[in-house]
């Protein structure tokens, strides 16, 4: 039996590029399809990009769905690249039709800049273990790393792959369902960043129009720590983002983090509440950094303490590796918090009833 061209077709809606998640078809991808009286078929992908680093990803889904259509007994994908036009075309599409450059976050993606007052809280492991975690309970989440002198978050998702750049559009990095972006993903192994306040707006707002979120539930923001120029760019282009104030429990800690609670409320953010990392040694209880702070912090600001995180090496081997604890130990007293407060986060969201209401 000859396989039916309108069948193939409608196989491939199934087939969903990796990076910019819609299907080929709805993004003019499919060149040609060619069907033998032998049940053989032909495909053709017109990537964005000669050297698109996920070509086995459409190598996996085209035999598998087309595969699956009645009569076909052998399928061939072959590959072509995108004229300039087509590439313009293709961007438009993905900005809603508008040409013009604008923030590309939808009006419906929540954005948390993780924040705080210090360095070496942990702010960045656990922005990236909390987007596994958020991932987990069914969003969409990007993950946006705006410590452009302290980038760590390519690392610690073990991602190295560079971003594509369609036209004048930038398509983000993806591992599994997270999308990540990351002034180290341009740089040369582990080179510096020497930049003056006006560069590092110019970088944020470039990486929130240029790049293609795509409809995210959240976008996560690993904020440098203190109360910079990015802090102040987040809340002049973001101004309905909300903040997740990271600390440590000695009161030094605390105090430094209470000004970047500040500073988040005075630019227009909401502060969602605090989180108090390495509060206790896992598996013994014993507080090596003193305790309250997380707390003192919380009542400072007026918001919640949504999390008590343990200091747990597995938690730093697995940063370290480029997995979250999630993948190396989920069932650890780490992976339990960190799961425990993005439950927290996603319930918390502005407008969101926590409550049933009693029906009169």
């Amino acid at each position: 039996m000859r396989p039916d061209r309108d069948a193939i077709l409608k196989a491939l809606e199934n087939v969903i590029d990796p990076e910019l998640r819609r299907p080929v078809t709805e993004l003019d991808m499919v060149r040609d399809v060619l069907v033998e009286d032998d049940g053989s078929v032909s495909v053709t992908i017109a990537l964005t990009v000669v050297g698109c680093p996920l070509r086995e990803s459409f190598s996996e889904q085209v035999s598998r769905y087309v595969g699956e259509v009645p009569g076909v007994t052998r399928v061939r994908l072959g590959f072509d690249v995108m004229s300039p036009e087509e590439k313009a075309a293709l961007v438009t599409r993905l900005r809603g039709g508008r040409e013009e450059r604008t923030i590309s976050i939808s009006a419906g993606t929540r954005v948390v800049a993780v924040a705080s007052g210090k360095g070496g809280v942990g702010k960045s492991t656990l922005t990236a273990n909390l987007a596994h975690a958020l991932s987990s309970l069914g969003e969409q989440v990007g993950v946006l790393d705006a410590d452009v002198y302290g980038h760590s978050i390519p690392h610690m998702l073990g991602v190295h792959q560079k971003p594509i750049a369609v036209d004048e559009m930038i398509v983000p990095p993806v591992r599994g369902d997270l999308k990540l972006m990351s002034i180290g993903f341009f740089l040369d192994e582990n080179a510096p960043i020497m930049w003056r306040g006006p560069m590092l707006h110019k970088a944020l707002e470039q990486f929130l129009s240029d790049v293609h979120w795509g409809e995210l539930d959240t976008l996560l923001v690993d904020m440098p720590p203190g109360t910079g120029d990015v802090a102040m760019s987040l809340g002049q282009l973001l101004p309905r983002a909300e903040a997740l104030v990271v600390t440590t429990p000695q009161p030094a800690a605390q105090q430094v983090a209470v000004r970047a609670a500040q500073m988040a409320q005075k630019t227009g953010m909401r502060v969602l509440g605090a989180v108090e990392n390495m509060s206790y040694l896992v598996g013994t209880g014993q507080e090596l950094f003193g305790s309250g702070g997380g707390q003192a912090l919380a009542d400072e600001m007026g918001v919640p303490l949504l999390a008590r995180i343990p200091l747990d090496p597995v938690l730093r081997e697995s940063a370290d590796e480029g997995r979250t604890v999630f993948e190396v130990a989920p069932d650890s007293e780490s992976a339990e918090a960190i799961l425990a407060l993005a439950k927290s986060v996603a319930a918390s969201r502005a407008g969101q009833i926590r409550k049933p209401l009693t029906v009169l």
